[in-house]
């Protein structure tokens, strides 16, 4: 089996504003759009080298989507930056309408998600967002890995015309993928080849699936490990491919089972592939206070809960 190495740990956030400022040495198109985050979402380095390229909104998240939307008619490419809690749920009449329905190219770039947020709680976590941006009409919707896959995703969106959804997070992560990894939308990469189960994975759960098979190749089980960066459009050939293989799949993610890529995939298999499957990820709750360990244990979203899920499965066989 393949090891993936953890090269450092950093955020997925950090990978964000390095994206970010490399758009603003190579396209005079990107702009950003802030409600007042500028910190938190690592813009920093963007504004220093482009603050003309730069709009601070404040706290009027609504505002910066239409002005976002706005921005796109004289042929900017605005990236739009704050909590994905206020990215989604507080502005979404105004993503519907002014960005989804019109098809303006606005990149919707949503940091702190999850319950990994930490300790600022369950108003801050929102575990929702995936669902409410992948039912939007002709938005993408990507959830990369690490800090790396995600500097490559903010970079590969901004040559993409249309709406996206960039979503990423708060913690220092392992930092595993290529650092000049080519990063194609809607493409899912094959991370480790196994015959027993299929483990897809998207975001902070990615890293906890590559330890999850590891510990069950000690138990003589050979995971197949698949990263699904992109949640739409959905890699439906490499999954049902690979279901094909091994007979039986785990979705994890650090989101609502309810709307989230879990329910992407029974669909696709529900179609054209019946296999059983378990789900990973937030059972219908909120979260609460806590350090991102402590919640990504309590909620069952770590390799332990990975491993549980995949003998599990392998027994529904």
């Amino acid at each position: 089996m393949k090891k993936y190495i953890d090269q450092g740990k950093n955020d997925t956030r950090s990978g964000f504003g390095a994206g970010l400022t490399e758009l603003g040495r190579t396209n005079p198109n990107v702009v950003a759009l802030c409600a007042d985050l500028i910190g938190s979402l690592k813009m920093d380095q963007f504004i220093e080298e482009n603050p003309e390229r730069f709009f601070q909104i404040g706290i009027a998240e609504a505002n910066m989507m239409g002005i976002a939307a706005g921005l796109t008619i004289g042929g900017k490419i605005p990236f739009t930056g704050t909590f994905a809690n206020f990215s989604t749920g507080r502005v979404y009449d105004q993503i519907r309408q002014s960005i989804a329905y019109s098809g303006k190219n606005v990149k919707i770039c949503a940091s702190h998600a999850g319950v990994t947020l930490g300790e600022d709680g369950a108003t801050h976590q929102i575990l929702e967002d995936i669902g409410l941006m992948k039912m939007l009409p002709g938005m993408v919707v990507i959830n990369p890995c690490d800090y790396n896959q995600t500097k490559a995703a903010t970079i590969a969106i901004a040559a993409y015309e249309g709406p996206v959804y960039l979503r990423f997070g708060r913690p220092k992560v392992a930092n595993f993928t290529p650092p000049d990894q080519k990063f194609e939308i809607g493409k899912a990469l094959h991370l480790i080849e196994g015959t027993d189960v299929t483990i897809v994975a998207t975001g902070h759960l990615v890293w906890e699936a590559l330890v999850a098979a590891e510990n069950l190749e000690k138990q003589g089980i050979s995971a197949e490990v698949i990263n699904i960066h992109t949640i739409k459009p959905l890699d439906v050939n490499a999954i049902i491919s690979s279901v094909k293989k091994t007979g039986c799949i785990v979705t994890a993610e650090e989101h609502n089972i309810l709307g989230g890529l879990g329910e992407s995939v029974a669909r696709v298999l529900a179609t054209n592939q019946p296999t059983p499957q378990e789900f990973i990820g937030t059972n219908d709750t909120f979260g609460e206070s806590g350090t991102p360990a402590q919640l990504m244990d309590k909620y069952g979203l770590d390799n332990k809960a990975i491993e549980n899920a995949v003998i599990k499965v392998i027994k529904r066989k």
